[in-house]
């Protein structure tokens, strides 16, 4: 398939170190393709969501020659994707339309149940995958369950609580928000650093009061020092996709893991045959998944050291940046994987070989909600120095007149990704599509992919990489 070529047009005679300034003006439109390889298996998928998250691969199936529908209700959005996707403003008015159904976050599993038993082709969701990541509790519930080997940990609805328990019982711990907690204060996760806990208790303390408000539920969990590193797999139903997604999350906001959580600000991936992390998580999830009706992509964080791997947390559904990186990386047609995921069909996914390294581009106020903050931005063009957009994945943008423009109020503007044989490679690549990009006020981490060499050397010292 030959990739997307947009017509870049100069604008005037400004250049910055060099090079003149263009800005795209893309020839294609949602209903318009310059190409079609899919011939009589063009389909019709309806994305659904809360936020404003699909978009980039909604986009890639119109490139790919299919009819997409999106709907997210969050009115913060609205503009988000206009000129890429189509949008709609009831999603179930439009489900008969659709081949496809694709729910792209937690929290539609009562949905997907229902749509699936009625016959509908679906792809993301079911009440029990919900629960895995929804409720820390229940996650670690089932892990033990299958077998896997856990973390301590105790659950609490009082901070007060909480606090008698850390000075009864000294240690460094992991304080985890759980339950249906909104998802900003989801990012309030904190690490222990001290051995005796007393910087978690200080925490605790200050906070109780304004935490309180929000968070009814939380988790502490033993901290274990090792090397945090996820395997994730596509599941269709019956079984798992492979090769399976391993993957190193880079969450904090700044380069050297400091600064608040953001929920993500880039990825280091690679593809490979099941290895030992795998066998020891994720794939004894597979009777489970199987039994409630499960088709999507399912991650599972874990912390990796010499007694063994822990796992933390379940992803049931796409990860951002990570179905963006994943873009970067599959090379088999996305319209026709989807489709043979809904029908619980075997299928062998073509990647490439090598890193694959993603990296979040933001602009203020990001990771924080502020509209008179983000009025400075809104509508800002996205301009490019050099005639592509190879490794340029959509974040909350718009397309007006052939611009690009930060859409939204996040302030969450692009994924910029790069593949290549080694990782050092790969971040070159990523930084020179960077250094592509003028956007006034953008930041983005530095870093992604920078531990890999030690991390990689502890993981196969202990055997878990192969």
């Amino acid at each position: 398939m030959p990739p997307f070529d947009p017509e870049l047009t100069v604008e005037g005679r400004a250049s910055v170190r060099g090079a003149p300034l263009v800005t795209a003006r893309c020839q294609y439109t949602a209903c318009h393709v310059r190409y079609s390889q899919v011939g009589a298996m063009k389909k019709k998928f309806l994305f659904v969501g809360w936020e404003s998250l699909s978009g980039n691969l909604a986009w890639q199936l119109t490139k790919e020659g299919h009819d997409v529908k999106m709907y997210f209700k969050s009115p913060e959005d609205r503009d988000v994707y206009d000129g890429f996707v189509e949008k709609v403003d009831d999603w179930k008015q439009h489900a008969d339309w659709a081949d496809v159904m694709v729910f792209d976050d937690v929290g539609f599993g009562s949905h997907t149940d229902s749509l699936r038993k009625a016959g509908k082709l679906v792809v993301g969701g079911s009440t029990y995958a919900d629960k895995l990541e929804e409720d820390r509790e229940f996650g670690q519930a089932e892990m033990k369950r299958v077998g896997m080997l856990t973390l301590p940990h105790w659950d609490f609805d009082s901070f007060d609580a909480a606090i008698e328990f850390l000075r009864a019982n000294p240690g460094r711990y992991v304080w985890k928000p759980s339950g249906n907690t909104a998802s900003d204060a989801k990012g309030l996760l904190f690490l222990g650093a001290e051995e005796d806990g007393k910087d978690i208790i200080e925490v605790l303390e200050h906070n109780k009061g304004a935490w309180g408000k929000k968070i009814k539920r939380f988790q502490l969990q033993k901290y274990a020092a090792g090397v945090e590193v996820a395997v994730g797999a596509f599941f269709n139903g019956d079984d798992f996709i492979y090769p399976i997604n391993v993957n190193f999350e880079h969450k904090k906001l700044f380069p050297g893991d400091i600064g608040p959580y953001t929920g993500e600000m880039g990825t280091l991936m690679y593809w490979c045959p099941p290895n030992t992390i795998f066998n020891l998580t994720l794939a004894k999830m597979k009777e489970d998944l199987k039994k409630s009706g499960y088709v999507g992509y399912v991650d599972v964080n874990c912390i990796a050291n010499a007694r063994g791997v822990y796992p933390l947390e379940f992803t049931c559904r796409f990860g951002y940046p990570t179905i963006e990186v994943q873009i970067e990386g599959v090379q088999s047609p996305w319209g026709e994987f989807l489709v043979a995921l809904a029908n619980k069909q075997s299928y062998e996914l073509k990647v490439k070989k090598g890193f694959q390294i993603g990296v979040v581009v933001a602009v203020p106020p990001f990771p924080y909600d502020d509209k008179t903050e983000f009025e400075i931005y809104r509508d800002l063009s996205i301009l490019f120095r050099k005639q592509t957009l190879e490794g340029v994945h959509l974040g909350d943008v718009k397309l007006v007149d052939g611009d690009w423009r930060i859409a939204g109020e996040s302030g969450y503007a692009l994924v910029v990704t790069g593949s290549a044989v080694t990782v050092q490679e790969a971040r070159q690549q990523v930084q020179n599509r960077l250094n592509n990009i003028l956007l006034q006020n953008m930041f983005y981490r530095t870093d992604i992919g920078e531990r890999w060499n030690q991390d990689s050397d502890k993981l196969q010292m202990w055997g878990y990489l192969y």
